[in-house]
């Protein structure tokens, strides 16, 4: 019979923590056997949504832990709390999936990295990017040589902002937004709140898997924030690999969000290549493309994605069960570029100017 593996679902500060334990809830070899947070209010969605009793329900992630023994456990925290979480629940043989993005600094992805080593179970970092059927329509075109050698990527990406929508992109209001702002860690500077590290993640850690896993040599970043912000809404990075340039931009602001309606510029990736070129838009059902054999832009539809291989849970589960690496961005040491890259644009945008890649 196939294993049920037992899942629990540690810090909800991201409101990911309702998408994830959804798509463990749907799973057929899955149950949700416990959920912590430090505030019991912000559980009670999950509870209502998937029927959790009670007894299941935790302030203390020791005392879910241990009370409930999971295999793996779904951690939602803070940016500025990734390290530590990973470093509470790593001694306990778990496995883990971190939502994005990796880390608030390269020290710390490497202390996660650590921990998990220590107490023998796999870690994920989970993009959401990663599973739009038109990004990996782009791998797999990339993969089979449609455009030649990746000399450019492009990437524009973000949102209205992180305080207009909940767990399952459910709206919230304007009167909303401007009570939560104040007080919500998106916008304190000590917890990882801004654009750049909301969103840079996503780009440089899938522009680093379209790339082939090459990193750049330095790294320019320029950021803004709005009058009263200690955290930037906007920023562009530009990056210098020894075959060429390629730009990253995050944006909270954006006219329209991008599962609503695109709003322009379009948030997604535009790659060029050695033998052609390939735009891929968040949640649009083609690809463009463009070749030296076609040489006008031309559409391609997107793949289907086909479990296991659709969603991070099912995703991770079958990696847990096969022993099969995950797909790139969900790969720690793939994520450790990309995290390289946004501690040097971190670096740039404070010092303004272009830097060394840390390393």
């Amino acid at each position: 019979m196939a294993k049920t593996w037992r899942i629990a679902g540690v810090n909800f500060d991201h409101m990911h923590m309702g998408d994830l334990l959804r798509l463990a809830h749907a799973h057929p070899n899955a149950e949700i056997v416990g959920i912590a947070d430090e505030d019991p209010a912000r559980m009670e969605g999950a509870v209502a949504n998937f029927a959790i009793p009670r007894e299941r329900v935790f302030t203390d992630f020791r005392e879910c832990l241990e009370a409930t023994a999971p295999d793996v456990v779904i951690l939602c925290p803070s940016t500025a709390r990734h390290a530590d979480c990973v470093e509470g629940v790593a001694p306990y043989g778990v496995h883990v999936l971190v939502e994005k993005p990796f880390a608030a600094s390269l020290p710390d992805a490497d202390r996660m990295i650590a921990a998990m080593a220590r107490g023998g179970g796999r870690m994920v970092v989970n993009w959401p990017l990663a599973w739009y059927p038109s990004h990996r329509t782009a791998k797999r075109l990339l993969d089979e040589g449609a455009i030649g050698e990746v000399l450019e990527v492009h990437f524009y990406d973000g949102n209205r902002g992180p305080l207009y929508h909940r767990a399952d992109k459910v709206e919230v209001t304007e009167e909303e937004v401007r009570r939560e702002k104040p007080r919500s860690w998106w916008y304190q500077r000590a917890a990882g709140g801004g654009s750049l590290l909301d969103y840079l993640g996503y780009g440089v850690t899938l522009g680093s898997w379209f790339h082939g896993g090459r990193a750049p040599l330095e790294v320019t970043t320029t950021a803004w924030g709005g009058e009263g912000l200690e955290v930037d809404e906007h920023s562009v990075t530009v990056c210098r690999y020894a075959y060429g340039l390629s730009k990253y931009e995050t944006r909270w602001g954006t006219f329209t969000d991008p599962w609503v309606t695109q709003p322009q510029p379009k948030c997604g990736f535009v790659l060029v290549g050695s033998e052609g070129t390939l735009s891929s838009y968040d949640y649009e059902g083609v690809v463009r493309l463009q070749t030296r054999a076609r040489r006008e832009t031309h559409e391609v539809s997107v793949d289907t994605l086909q479990a296991p291989h659709d969603n991070p849970v099912n995703h991770f589960l079958h990696v847990l069960e096969t022993g099969e690496d995950p797909i790139g961005p969900l790969d720690p040491a793939l994520c450790r570029v990309g995290q390289q890259i946004v501690d040097s644009a971190v670096l740039s945008a404070r010092e303004k100017r272009t830097v060394r890649l840390v390393s």
